[in-house]
């Protein structure tokens, strides 16, 4: 189980039942080509729903197929978190449970990542309500200009990043929404891709203006202090050297 692979996938799961199933079978059929080997970390946040029952479904037909279970509900910063923690994978992709992300577009961030460190996913003709589009553009401007983290869409979760660098994040609520800045405060070069985006079909969504607004407001805030005052334990090295 130790063994390393070349690409491991995150995926938070919350009452997402009817799309698991999908989900899996578009992961695979968009990476089954490819030479890459793979593994798919669904981490169910205690789903209240047949959501556990439809991944262990998925694992059982296939063993890339890994399942992280939160005993209690603790949000999605959290459960990517527990996610990153078992990542064996050089690089890590995240994505949403809920289908508006297209698991078609990994390869085409796979194959743009380069000499980067971070590909973050700017959804095309984004298919949400007109309240939400224009929430999230207003904090998205607000961040960006906070904290000059150079993603212009940082509530796409379609992203893939250098795996060892999402070792040294600070895991807290609210931290999915700054990843990009919190790796950049370790030097992690950070571009954009854009990517589909498609209307949800399934289930409810988990997030709106009433639950993000003002706790986005303060952990924006706390980034900002963090960025300031983090401390990079990289400069410290084994010194492996016989001198006395």
């Amino acid at each position: 189980m130790n063994r390393t692979v070349d690409l491991s996938i995150v995926i938070p799961v919350y009452n997402e039942e009817e799309n698991v199933p999908l989900l899996l079978e578009e992961i695979r059929a968009a990476l089954e080509s490819r030479g890459e080997s793979y593994e798919v970390i669904c981490v169910d946040d205690a789903s209240t729903d047949g959501s556990l029952a439809a991944l262990r479904s998925g694992a059982a037909k296939d063993e890339r197929v890994r399942i992280v279970r939160m005993t209690r509900n603790s949000g999605q910063s959290a459960a990517l978190a527990a996610g990153f923690l078992r990542a064996r994978g050089r690089l890590t992709v995240t994505l949403d449970a809920d289908l508006q992300n297209d698991p078609a577009d990994i390869p085409r961030l796979l194959d743009a990542l380069g000499d980067n460190d971070v590909i973050s996913g700017i959804r095309s003709n984004r298919r949400d309500d007109w309240l939400r589009r224009v929430s999230s553009r207003v904090a998205n401007r607000v961040r960006s200009t906070l904290l000059q983290d150079s993603v212009s869409d940082v509530g796409c979760s379609l992203k893939v990043y250098r795996t060892e660098l999402l070792r040294w994040v600070p895991a807290f609520n609210g931290m999915h929404r700054f990843l990009p800045a919190l790796v950049q405060m370790y030097g992690a070069r950070v571009v954009e891709m854009p990517v589909n985006h498609r209307p949800r079909i399934h289930g409810q969504a988990k997030y709106g203006l009433h639950n993000r607004l003002w706790r986005g407001i303060a952990d924006l805030f706390g980034v900002l202090w963090l960025r300031r005052r983090h401390v990079d334990l990289r400069v410290a090295v084994d010194d492996t050297s016989d001198a006395p």
